[in-house]
């Protein structure tokens, strides 16, 4: 069986040559992606199929392995640090709106609160990467004196580096937590760095999100029916 995007609804099958291409353009990622997809070819041929002459049509559903996150949480509260420490994890790279509180409250919840406690007691750092502007990002951040980085842009993987850079890490000490599949999981996958999806908290979203949020759904759905999410079995 060879692998083919013609039973693919229309925005999936945009997203998965959007990103296909973004990759191949640039040239920090274009021999990393040419590498991923290589070694992965052989890996899947008995699952998908493999054709040489589809080898693009290949490239492009090995790159959509890059929104799959290593695990999902309901809540970043579920995170134990005595868990990440036996993985070698020192540091935690999170978004901050929707994974930490709402994306309309404006400080940490007594909960959330003792659980950066936790994690300072077991010495993992905490560094907050966040797509929203200044004011917001810091307004949170700097009473709980955590450091931050605001207007990411993720997934551009410019503030991951800068993030491994700030934290004093190695990327497989790392691990990046989020609650978008496009951005923080496609992003830290991109960068190499372990990735967690948690549920967003309000079911409610900012502008931008929103639209990111009906290209998830798409995602998610495609995921299920080809099988790829066992992790969502323990939601």
């Amino acid at each position: 069986m060879s692998v083919s995007l013609d039973n693919w609804d229309e925005p999936l099958r945009s997203l998965c040559l959007f990103v296909h291409n973004f990759i191949h353009r640039n040239k920090k990622t274009k021999k990393m992606s040419k590498s991923f997809c290589s070694h992965y070819y052989f890996v899947t041929y008995e699952k998908i199929g493999y054709d040489r002459r589809s080898k693009r049509i290949v490239e492009v559903y090995i790159v959509l392995k890059l929104f799959l996150p290593n695990e999902q949480v309901k809540s970043v509260l579920e995170i134990e640090p005595e868990r990440l420490k036996q993985k070698g994890i020192k540091a935690i790279i999170t978004d901050l709106d929707n994974t930490l509180v709402a994306w309309d409250r404006p400080d940490a919840t007594p909960e959330l609160l003792y659980w950066f406690q936790k994690m300072r007691d077991a010495g993992i750092k905490v560094l907050i990467v966040s797509n929203n502007n200044q004011k917001r990002v810091s307004s949170f951040s700097t009473p709980l004196d955590l450091p931050f980085i605001f207007e990411a842009r993720k997934p551009m993987g410019r503030a991951f580096r800068k993030a491994i850079k700030l934290l004093g890490v190695k990327k497989r000490e790392t691990v990046v937590i989020g609650d978008q599949l496009l951005t923080d999981v496609f992003g830290g996958n991109r960068s190499g760095i372990y990735t967690i999806l948690v549920i967003p908290i309000a079911a409610t979203d900012g502008f931008w999100t929103r639209i990111n949020r009906k290209v998830e759904r798409r995602l998610m759905d495609f995921f299920r029916r080809k099988g790829m999410i066992q992790w969502e079995e323990r939601q």
